[in-house]
């Protein structure tokens, strides 16, 4: 046979090959296409990480660190997992340079002071230097932190990711086009794992989809083996030779991955609850009740604690800490749960990203701001002045003899300036700061997003419906009716639902207008699908819409089977939040109860001791003694000198910022461990919990603070 003949064959044959592939191909996609939309992909979905690349890329190239093999090697397999596009000597560089910063600003600082009062701050130095070990440390464990967020979110999206391999196999045996089904309808990060997949292909780094597969699935060894069984499974089910034997082993690698994910939920819920007690006693309930010890032992220590010492204590290194604790909780989640929305194609996105919201709270918070700052603008501002006021005023002079002897303010002379305020009137004032940042963060959170949550929760109420239809539609179709008919078949059986619109808007479309059912369901003018956003309805149209090309019988299997498994991932989920209920019930009552219950309890105590000291040197300096109490008053001030005491208005101020922070982190945590990586309902959780946590402590802070001081004036005013 000469060449001229071998070339016919060839194309001959190479022409029929080609129309049987693109049977199989997806409408309006192409390999190419899905491949090369990577780096757009990528850019488009990692905005947040993106920052941390600019980071990298500009103060990690300030200095040049050489880093260890073995060491740029961990560091490296954490930036690929993170799809980050920095080196791992930038990555250490921005930790060493992050620390140096604020070294720099802490000496700084510290000579300011040194400069101002004449004294070296070397106790806030010392807490500089804490905190800059404790940025290096941080920044060093970002890419980690990053990798290991990337999995959480990933992991949450493995069982949809394999039920729609299999859905897709089942009608079509065709391994390539299954994973590119999957990757074009799961959401990120997921989806763009699967689409570098097909990526690494086409840049010529493996020589076809299976290598490239099984070479991303190693990066979920340590974490997801289930993961990878059920793709190999998958990947068998190519070499039967019977339909339902293939069929078999495609269901056996679902559920796979459906107990794998149960039994190490079960183990985890179980593991989780000594580190969230530890976590709870060591980073909430010892330093809340630290600091009540806080007035005595900055008398004790004759003035080198000051309040800055103990905003830098609470409200950076604690909370540093306390993050620390968290992270190692969360690195220990295993992933194959939680949700899997993508934020930004919510219709409502737009509310989330708007800044609107941030203004209108701002007009609330501004009146609290100035509220707790009245005690030094009559102290420090001629406002006073202008309104023809006293700089301060005693409780009998605006008629309150109860707090007699007192000020409001309690601003005290101390050698050419004054310390304070003492007074229990800002100690009432200073609550107003916290109370207002909390409740500014909260509208602010909840107005982003309370449409987007409304409209995730009608949607889960429709996927909750449309499962039983699902079944009924495959049934329709199992019974030989076409699917233009039996979508006004099961518009009729679902009257009354609220899947009932979707299947009569098929109907319409189709009836009405013409359309095919594919162009009824996806049109993007009339589509069903504009007015009904949900991945899973949108994935179960695509099934059917490719499945009916190659029968009414395959269509019906396949929306069959869909329906049955999602029943199955349902009933796993309810089973996980059984098992996380405890736990889940645990973290939120600390956080919202317990948390702020002590400490608003915590800042009456330290008030009550600084009002105590305040009374007996008032009645010391009057009498000289201090009514019959037969002790030496004198020499007991001498030791607790309330000029070098920490006054309770910053005190009550570092709590208040600390009860917030801990709702931030705390929240975060109770939302990964219990749904993993979910955006809008972290946001949306931290404006709940922010706002209740903070009444909480307003209220039992105030009632603390009123009560034990009466208590106290009343128990000296027998003296």
């Amino acid at each position: 046979m000469d060449d001229k003949n071998l070339e016919d064959i060839y194309k001959k044959y190479g022409k029929k090959l080609g129309e049987s592939v693109d049977t199989t191909k997806q409408p309006g996609k192409s390999k190419e296409n899905f491949s090369k939309e990577y780096t757009s992909f990528k850019q488009e979905m990692m905005p947040r990480l993106s920052r941390y690349e600019s980071l990298c890329k500009s103060l990690g190239n300030i200095i040049k660190i050489k880093v260890a093999e073995k060491d740029r090697k961990k560091i490296q397999n954490y930036l690929d997992r993170a799809h980050l596009d920095v080196t791992p000597p930038q990555t250490v560089a921005l930790a060493f340079v992050s620390m140096l910063l604020v070294l720099f600003f802490g000496a700084l600082l510290s000579a300011a002071i040194f400069l101002m009062t004449g004294n070296f701050p070397a106790l806030f130095l010392f807490l500089m230097v804490i905190l800059s070990l404790f940025l290096l440390y941080y920044f060093y464990q970002m890419p980690s932190q990053l990798a290991n967020s990337w999995r959480l979110k990933a992991s949450s999206q493995m069982v949809p990711a394999i039920l729609y391999v299999v859905a897709y196999m089942k009608h079509t045996s065709n391994f390539e086009r299954a994973i590119q089904f999957a990757g074009e309808h799961l959401k990120p990060p997921l989806a763009m794992d699967l689409r570098k997949v097909f990526w690494d292909v086409e840049t010529g780094r493996y020589s076809k989809i299976q290598e490239s597969l099984d070479s991303y699935l190693e990066v979920w060894r340590d974490y997801n083996p289930e993961f990878i069984e059920a793709f190999h499974l998958i990947e068998s089910s190519l070499y039967e030779t019977s339909d339902d034997r293939r069929v078999e082993v495609l269901e056996k690698g679902l559920q796979v991955i459906l107990d794998g994910v149960y039994d190490k939920m079960l183990k985890y819920s179980r593991e989780i609850r000594s580190p969230l007690t530890n976590l709870y006693m060591l980073g909430i309930v010892l330093p809340t009740l630290g600091i009540a010890l806080l007035p005595l032992a900055s008398t004790l220590l004759g003035g080198v604690l000051q309040w800055y010492h103990v905003f830098v204590l609470f409200n950076l290194l604690i909370p540093f800490g306390v993050f620390y604790m968290t992270s190692q909780v969360l690195m220990k989640r295993p992933g194959g749960y939680g949700e899997q929305e993508l934020l930004e194609k919510n219709p409502y996105y737009y509310q989330f990203k708007s800044k609107k919201p941030y203004f209108i709270g701002a007009l609330f918070f501004i009146p609290f701001i100035i509220l707790s700052l009245i005690p030094f603008i009559f102290r420090y501002t001629p406002v006073p002045s202008w309104l023809g006021l006293q700089v301060d005023y005693s409780f009998e002079e605006i008629g309150i003899p109860f707090f007699e002897g007192m000020n409001l303010f309690g601003f005290l002379q101390s050698g050419s300036g004054f310390v304070g305020p003492f007074g229990l009137f800002s100690v009432l004032l200073s609550l107003f700061l916290p109370l207002g940042a909390a409740l500014f963060i909260s509208f602010v959170y909840i107005k982003k997003s309370k449409k987007l949550m409304d409209a995730r929760n009608e949607t889960k109420k429709l996927e909750s419906e449309f499962t039983n239809s699902l079944f009924q539609l495959g049934n329709r179709l199992g019974n030989g009716i076409p699917a233009e008919i039996a979508f006004a078949k099961v518009a009729g059986a679902t009257r009354g639902q609220t899947t009932e619109g979707f299947f009569n808007t098929v109907n319409t479309n189709i009836q009405q207008l013409g359309m095919s059912v594919d162009e009824a369901i996806f049109n993007n003018n009339r589509g069903a699908i504009i007015y009904y956003p949900s991945s899973l309805i949108s994935t179960s149209m695509k099934i059917l819409v490719e499945s009916v090309k190659r029968g009414l019988g395959v269509a019906a299997r396949s929306l069959m089977s869909i329906s049955q498994y999602i029943k199955n991932i349902n009933n796993i989920n309810e089973r996980l939040r059984d098992l996380l209920a405890e736990v889940v019930s645990d973290m939120k009552s600390n956080m919202t109860f317990l948390a702020p219950l002590l400490s608003g309890i915590v800042v009456g105590l330290g008030t009550m001791i600084t009002m105590i000291l305040n009374r007996l040197e008032i009645m010391f300096e009057e009498t000289g003694e201090a009514g019959g109490m037969g002790m030496d008053v004198g020499a007991m001030l001498q030791i607790f000198e309330i000029r070098d005491m920490i006054p309770p208005y910053y005190m009550q101020l570092a709590i208040g910022f600390y009860i917030i922070q801990i709702v931030f982190i705390l929240t975060a945590t109770l939302v990964t461990v219990d749904a993993g990586q979910d955006k809008l309902r972290q946001t949306y959780e931290t404006g709940k919990n922010l706002r209740s946590g903070i009444i909480l402590y307003f209220i039992i802070a105030l009632a603390s603070i009123l009560g034990l001081s009466g208590l106290a004036t009343i128990a000296l005013g027998g003296m």
